[in-house]
């Protein structure tokens, strides 16, 4: 077993996906930094110098200033600018692996469509793949 085991992580397929694993959470890191502090704070500055970040609502009695000041206090919030950053993470990563699979897609090129005839072997005329017997010479021909 552990040597099945040894033989199925020595694979490529596994390799490549944890590698894929490793850069995919350090870009998920890049781009939560770039939506948190490069795209989001001029978003707010137009919105009328709004801070996503601190953008909750308090679910309790008491006010608070701000959301680290109610998490501190144990309040329970709605963590409404959290939550749209995160969607905006989430919008950046998925439009970069959409351009990523683009991109693959157009290096790799089409595949060829499966054959849809095939040649008679006794007149060399082209004849439906499914066909078992040839129109022009009228042999029999072996089912694809």
């Amino acid at each position: 077993m552990l040597s099945e085991f040894k033989q199925f992580a020595i694979k490529g397929n596994v390799i490549d996906l944890a590698v894929g694993f490793v850069v995919g959470a350090a870009f998920g890191k890049i781009v939560t930094s770039f939506t948190n502090d490069i795209l989001m704070p001029p978003i707010g500055l137009a919105l009328g110098a709004v801070d996503f970040s601190n953008l909750f609502i308090n679910l309790s009695s008491k006010h608070y200033d701000s959301l680290a000041a109610a998490k501190a206090a144990g309040a329970p919030t709605l963590n409404v600018g959290v939550f749209l950053n995160t969607i905006i993470d989430f919008l950046i990563i998925a439009f970069a692996v959409f351009l990523l699979v683009k991109w693959v897609n157009r290096l790799v090129g089409e595949k060829p469509a499966p054959p849809s005839t095939k040649d008679c072997p006794y007149c060399l005329s082209a004849v439906p793949i499914g066909a078992t017997r040839c129109p022009h010479c009228t042999s029999e021909l072996k089912a694809a």
